[in-house]
């Protein structure tokens, strides 16, 4: 048998779809649609600008704490850009 994908266009469409299955014309493979996207796609609009400027100022660190704190950080993005 050959398999298809099918975008559904109206919420009805499925209703269809599962009456298909029901009747053994069909049958239905749910697709984890997320599973093939890259990270920055699969989260992308998760934190909204409002959540993030709503920590600023949050952690009240020394001048000491923030540098080390952004020598953490840039170390940890490196390590995500390098090969291994």
């Amino acid at each position: 048998m050959d398999t298809v994908l099918i975008q559904l266009t109206s919420p009805k469409t499925m209703k269809l779809i599962l009456d298909l299955e029901e009747l053994d014309l069909l049958r239905v493979i749910k697709k984890d649609e997320t599973a093939d996207l890259e990270l920055s796609d699969k989260y992308a609009g998760k934190l909204s600008v409002t959540d993030i400027s709503g920590l600023r100022g949050k952690l009240n660190l020394t001048d000491g704490q923030y540098d080390d704190f952004q020598t953490y950080i840039k170390k940890s993005r490196e390590e995500w850009e390098r090969d291994i």
